[in-house]
């Protein structure tokens, strides 16, 4: 998967927070307990990203977690009606994301994770249908790995030397 280095500042990023997790380790002296924050920032335009963040304190790792999603941003291919240009499966660990073209007026069709994803894509209708594991983690980076792959018709013409007509055809 080849990534495009987007530079964050230049985006009004907004984010939003996925799944908390408390994790402890066993020390000597007894069990030390952090917090797990799984954020994605997007800023509704076509630009998304996820990021974990973990610390001692809920705010810090949410904190952490915004930060590191913001280097992890992927430009998303849109066609005219706010929806994706194809379908496509995306795939993170042994989770699969199925992410369906949809028509004007559809909505966001997608459970939670992947529906914060797509949200903050600016994606506006599309179907998607979480196959696999349904580790939260997982799903939300499945649904990016899918989105980062989506390629505009005029980007596949360019590849076979067509025009976007006889892509079409």
């Amino acid at each position: 998967m080849k990534r495009t280095i987007i530079d964050p500042a230049q985006f009004e990023l907004e984010d939003k927070l996925v799944a908390i997790k408390r994790v402890s380790k066993t020390v000597k002296g007894g069990r030390t307990m952090r917090f797990t924050a799984l954020v994605v920032v997007g800023d509704n335009n076509g630009h998304v990203g996820a990021g974990l963040g973990k610390a001692t304190e809920i705010p810090e790792a949410i904190r952490k977690g915004k930060e590191d999603a913001m280097k992890k941003l992927v430009e998303v291919a849109r066609d005219e009606n706010n929806s994706i240009t194809h379908d496509i499966i995306g795939v993170y660990g042994s989770s699969e994301v199925l992410l369906k073209k949809a028509p004007e007026g559809t909505g966001i069709i997608a459970g939670g994770p992947a529906r914060a994803v797509v949200e903050l894509a600016g994606i506006k209708n599309i179907r998607t249908k979480s196959l696999g594991s349904n580790n939260k983690q997982n799903v939300v980076l499945a649904t990016i790995n899918g989105l980062s792959q989506l390629k505009t018709p005029e980007a596949v013409a360019k590849l076979r030397g067509k025009s976007v007509d006889e892509i079409y055809a």
